[in-house]
């Protein structure tokens, strides 16, 4: 089935939509089950986060506590354990739905909750993002392709706390255009991220993301914006990733958040499928996004979702040990 209506329904036929790119959805399988042994948030009943909604954290951004800061370092390992699993085994020929099941089971045997899962009727435990897509990709039953780049956004909630992260792979042999895109939104990451210290306007991030992705002849998307997380897997700040947005607040040490830009091959407008979840560029050509939960600690940030020495290597990474 088809997944319509923001994932509260599904439709034998594919819906109709004026596509911007060559990918179209697959069926897709179904909702993986969480053993009731495990904690979860409150939206995994209903898919309405009420405790979110209502929080004081979506006005107030808060200094974290030792003890939140310690759950959000296990947290972020696990997550980082995860999407390494999810990473290992994108290769042509398979499908997103079976990252989500890897994602899945690798999730609820630490004991964990997939936090994508049934928030706001997100029908998946994880996100995949394949080529045009720029992010909130459902995975369904097409086998990734070689060519293709692909999207892995993982976050897992454990012990009270979400661990929040996602990278960018290439499947099989892909071309020089869209490894250069992917290289580009890890540098973007970066470059915001040796930026990120007490005292720092959030609204900065936007101009250091912008002048990368720019003098690389790529645009930063705008709808979508890093975020506030910790007890609650959105909260404030946002964090915007293009030049001269308007967000107020002022970077302290203790806070958490992430920073996850999203960077075309094109013009930076995106629409969105009628599943009312994938979100993909307007003009049909690829994005590619890198993502870490962030600290912001005495003189700088500290990334708690780090890559491992056990990390399966990016694109660049494997042809250097070629």
């Amino acid at each position: 089935m088809y997944v319509t209506n923001r994932g509260q329904k599904r439709s034998p036929k594919m819906p109709y939509c004026d596509w911007t790119g060559p990918l179209r959805p697959e069926l897709v399988g179904p909702t993986r089950k969480v053993p009731d042994s495990i904690p979860r948030p409150d939206y995994a009943h209903d898919g309405t986060p009420r405790s979110e909604i209502e929080s004081r954290q979506q006005r107030t951004v808060p200094i974290r506590s030792a003890k939140e800061i310690a759950g959000m370092r296990v947290a972020c390992r696990l997550a980082r354990e995860i999407l390494d699993e999810a990473h290992a085994a994108v290769r042509p020929g398979v499908t997103t739905d079976e990252i989500d099941r890897i994602v899945h089971d690798a999730t609820v045997e630490a004991g964990a909750y997939p936090s994508p899962l049934n928030y706001y009727n997100f029908p998946k435990s994880v996100c995949t993002s394949v080529n045009e897509v720029i992010c909130h990709g459902i995975p369904d039953k097409r086998p990734l392709e070689n060519g293709d780049i692909v999207n892995v956004d993982v976050t897992a909630y454990y012990k009270g706390y979400h661990g929040d992260l996602n990278e960018t792979y290439v499947v099989g042999q892909v071309d020089d255009a869209s490894k250069k895109l992917i290289r580009c939104a890890y540098d973007c990451l970066h470059k915001a991220m040796a930026e990120v210290k007490p005292g720092v306007r959030f609204r900065e991030i936007g101009n250091f993301v912008s002048q990368h992705a720019q003098h690389q002849g790529f645009s930063v998307v705008r709808t979508f914006c890093g975020h506030g997380i910790s007890d609650l897997f959105h909260c404030a700040p946002n964090i915007p990733h293009y030049s001269h947005n308007k967000v107020n607040g002022i970077m302290r040490e203790g806070m958490l958040f992430t920073i996850e830009p999203m960077i075309n091959a094109g013009g930076w407008k995106d629409i969105t499928w009628p599943d009312e979840w994938t979100a993909v560029t307007k003009d049909g050509q690829r994005s590619a996004q890198f993502e870490h939960t962030l600290l912001v600690t005495a003189d700088g940030c500290e990334a708690l979702t780090k890559r491992l020495p056990t990390s399966p290597p990016l694109w660049w990474e494997a042809e250097q040990q070629a």
